[in-house]
């Protein structure tokens, strides 16, 4: 499976090889490649180091809490940044891009943040309800019961 997965794998790679050599012009592919890596290493990196630094200071579960809502939010943020610029929008044509995206982004991170830091409370209260890591959590425990009441019938 793993050769299939390989071989599979590198024609892709081969296809958009031949896609960026036959139908793109390499020096505009040269500089937006370039620039990528500059945006990655000039902003993309110091961002997270210093995000990482300072929820490294928080106590355990808020730590996790917070790197959580950190990751969620930069996911949601990063596909939900040409609509919230507004790219493609145009005012002769307006059900392209109708929908008020900017304020749709920030309800989302609102409710990404109530749900992380909702989550640390409800694991030191031993609420498994309401919140989807300590259900997780739960369920994790209840697989690992079935899994030992299993081995004690095979004995």
């Amino acid at each position: 499976m793993r050769v299939v997965v390989t071989v599979a794998g590198l024609a892709l790679i081969a296809w958009g090889a031949y896609g960026i050599a036959a139908h793109v012009d390499a020096a505009a592919w040269a500089v937006w490649f370039a620039g990528a890596a500059v945006l990655h290493d000039a902003v993309l990196v110091p961002v997270v180091l210093v995000a990482g630094v300072a929820t490294g200071r928080l106590p355990g579960p808020w730590r996790r809490a917070a790197r959580t809502a950190l990751v969620i939010g930069g996911a949601v943020t990063l596909v939900a940044a040409p609509l919230v610029l507004g790219y493609g929008r145009r005012a002769d044509e307006p059900s392209r891009l109708p929908l008020p995206y900017d304020r749709n982004l920030a309800v989302v991170l609102a409710v990404v943040v109530v749900l992380c830091a909702a989550g640390p409370p409800a694991r030191s209260a031993g609420s498994v309800a309401g919140f989807a890591g300590s259900v997780a959590g739960f369920a994790g425990k209840v697989v690992a019961r079935r899994a030992a009441a299993r081995r004690e019938r095979r004995r």
